[in-house]
């Protein structure tokens, strides 16, 4: 008996974007090529056209995640989004999440933690934003800030947040336990593309508002956020809950490898369309007879 075929790759992928992006799979950060498109052959004209083919089958999956969550499916998906100032954080939330129903997004973006937020355990503002069933949520920034900014710059002592990575690599196991796919995604942009990116920022009044001077002095602790980084991946990344390094310096290559990965997590949930819970040709003849 033959076992069951090997899933079609999607166009212009010589290798799964699962496999080819996957951390374990990477090497370290500190020496991955940002301008790179791993397990990708297609050019920009290419990938913004496979973008666009691709988020209508992303929509249609969102489309069914959604019924279910409507239909008491406890399913839903988490999609982790980090990476360093200018590396496209906030494109990957309006081109990839805007490719879907609005309506089956819980979006959040995770700053400075606030005076009450400061008053709880660093996950608990992480436990409110977590998407309900039915829905894809995403992070802009994370509970990893945590173990970022907050390590980089010691804002808390070495044994506080050295016990963090067993903590989230805890509560995410409880998250995929209660029924919601997580999938992490590191935008690695080079010191020189978001040198421009600064400029070009400088340089557009529409952009100021993007622009925070202390992201200049940021890039004074570059390597020790790859550093940061690095351990992370080393903590946290499981199969449970994987973390995918990304190339950001050509944007359109990293939107499209987030859109391939959630496609790949939707479909991994095996979800159908839900059966009707009333009689449908019942109520085929009432609405004829209207």
């Amino acid at each position: 008996m033959m076992g069951k075929p090997d899933k079609a790759l999607p166009t212009g992928w010589t290798t799964s974007p699962r496999e080819a992006l996957r951390v374990t799979n990477t090497g370290p950060i500190a020496q991955y090529d940002a301008a790179s498109t791993p397990g990708y052959t297609g050019d920009k004209q290419a990938g913004t056209a496979a973008l666009i083919e691709r988020g209508a089958h992303l929509a249609d999956l969102q489309e069914m995640l959604f019924a279910n969550g409507r239909s008491r499916g406890h399913r839903s998906v988490l999609l982790v989004v980090q990476g360093m100032d200018t590396a496209g954080k906030g494109g990957i939330v309006r081109h990839v999440g805007g490719l879907v129903d609005p309506q089956g997004l819980a979006i959040t973006g995770f700053g400075k933690p606030t005076p009450e937020e400061l008053t709880h355990d660093f996950l608990w503002r992480i436990h409110r934003a977590l998407p309900p069933a039915g829905k894809i949520g995403i992070f802009d920034r994370s509970h990893y800030e945590d173990v970022l900014p907050v390590r980089v710059h010691n804002l808390v002592p070495e044994r506080v947040w050295s016990q963090r990575y067993d903590l989230i690599t805890q509560f995410e196991r409880e998250v995929v336990a209660a029924g919601t796919t997580v999938l992490k995604v590191a935008l690695v942009v080079s010191r020189e593309k978001q040198k421009q990116r600064l400029i070009d920022r400088l340089n557009d009044p529409t952009k100021y508002w993007k622009f925070d001077p202390s992201d200049v002095e940021e890039r004074g602790f570059w390597e020790d956020y790859l550093e940061a980084y690095q351990t992370i991946f080393d903590r946290t990344d499981g199969d449970h809950a994987p973390w995918y390094l990304i190339g950001a310096d050509r944007k359109w290559f990293s939107r499209l490898a987030v859109c391939e990965l959630l496609i790949d997590a939707l479909e991994g949930l095996n979800l159908g369309w839900p059966a009707a819970t009333f009689d449908v040709e019942v109520e085929r003849a009432r609405v004829a007879a209207l």
